[in-house]
């Protein structure tokens, strides 16, 4: 096997491994996949239009209003028309929606602090230099 197809064999491992954790955590909760990304965007940024929002997700304009549409429908995010453009909205969480991204926020956090436990600290400042260059340059 070469290197190549070795480290395509981790990442997809590691990918599905933290969608099948994600997917866990959501299933008890009371919202999608997709509406807990939109709540970690959000919860990161006190306010976003559409556009922003949809730039952050790697979505659509038309699949994050949907997403938004049934945040706003469970109370767990609110649009304010702008005074400048009233053509635009900047979307923000509720009260409810700050609470559903802090305990959302918290698994990722302890799911890192497991995957990390087995690594030095050298190692860990290593792998996020490499994620943030990944994550740069790719995406």
């Amino acid at each position: 096997m070469s290197i190549n197809e070795e480290l395509t064999h981790e990442l997809l491992a590691f990918y599905n491994g933290f969608s099948s954790w994600e997917n866990s955590i959501v299933r008890s909760s009371e919202v999608t996949v997709s509406e807990a990304h939109a709540l970690e965007v959000l919860g990161e940024n006190e306010k976003m239009n559409m556009k922003g929002l949809a730039q952050k997700l790697g979505v659509t304009t038309g699949t994050t209003t949907v997403t938004v549409d049934r945040l706003e429908k469970k109370n767990f995010a609110r649009r304010e028309l702008t005074k400048e453009d009233r053509r635009v909205n900047l979307i923000s969480l509720t009260d409810i929606g700050k609470q559903a991204f802090e305990e959302h926020h918290d698994y990722h956090l302890r799911l890192t602090e497991q995957m990390t436990s087995t690594l030095s600290d050298d190692e860990i400042k290593q792998f996020l230099h490499i994620l943030k260059k990944i994550n740069v340059e790719t995406f």
